[in-house]
Formats: structure tokens, C-alpha cells, sequence
């Protein structure tokens, strides 16, 4: 494993703690917990983007507590995917908290469900959809 591979088995765990966290959002439009909630995951994809995935606090507690317990990493991926993942979670956040500030439910309802349904993705199927977006943009 070289700098700048990961063990692959944390960013799905990332993205069962962002489902869970933008479901949440999601089933509680308006409310104070909502915006709490969105304002956590909107930080978390931000670390993981702007600092690097060693910061983003999913993939740390991933790496405390959850990593020793399995066995050995018997896969790796390169970081670059999964953080350009970070960052479209980003800002799909960034909108949605914009929708948030400016009134607007649907504009707050619709990114946080593009940015569930990629998380879903992820953890429910191993499929980062933002990493797929990362590699066909380096193809092109």
C-alpha cells in the first residue's frame, strides 16, 4: 500500500454513516435537527474534500475503531476517487444548506436526496458514484 491508497472498506462505511445521517435530514425537512444534521455531513465532506480523507471524521473512526477489529485490508483504491466523491458531497450540502438560508425546501429536498442516493450507493452496493464521475472525467 503505498500514501496514497486507502483500505476500501472505508469509504463504505463513510457513506453508511452519511446515508443514515442525510436520511435523517431528509425524513425531517424544516426542523432544527435537519439543519444540525446537514450542517455535521456538510463539515464531514468538506474535511474529507479541502484537508484530505485522513481528516474526514467518518474515515477516522473507521481507522480507531472499527479497522482493528477486521481482518487485514485485502484491497486498496486510490484516494483521489474518493475524495473527488467528497467533494460533490460537498456541494451538494452547500446547496442545500443555500436552500436552507434562502426558504427554499425543494432546492434543500433535492440535494440531499442526489447526495443520499449516492451515499446509498456506496454503502448498499459498494458503488461510489462520485469516483465513477472522477475516473470517466480522467479518461476524458
Amino acid at each position: 500500500m503505498s500514501n496514497n491508497e486507502i483500505d476500501a472498506r472505508g469509504p463504505r462505511f463513510g457513506a453508511a454513516i452519511t446515508t443514515l445521517v442525510l436520511a435523517a435530514v431528509f425524513l425531517s425537512p424544516g426542523t432544527s435537527l435537519a439543519t444540525g444534521l446537514l450542517l455535521v455531513q456538510a463539515t464531514a465532506f468538506g474535511l474529507g474534500a479541502i484537508v484530505g480523507l485522513q481528516a474526514q471524521p467518518y474515515g477516522i473512526a473507521f481507522a480507531k475503531l472499527v479497522r482493528p477489529r477486521l481482518a487485514p485490508p485485502s484491497k486498496f483504491e486510490p484516494s483521489q476517487p474518493p475524495r473527488f466523491a467528497q467533494a460533490v458531497g460537498f456541494g451538494f450540502t452547500l446547496v442545500a444548506l443555500l436552500g436552507l438560508a434562502v426558504g427554499s425546501s425543494a432546492v434543500t429536498a433535492v440535494a440531499v436526496a442526489f447526495a443520499l442516493a449516492a451515499a446509498f450507493l456506496n454503502a448498499g452496493f459498494g458503488f461510489c458514484l462520485g469516483c465513477e464521475v472522477y475516473l470517466l472525467i480522467r479518461r476524458l
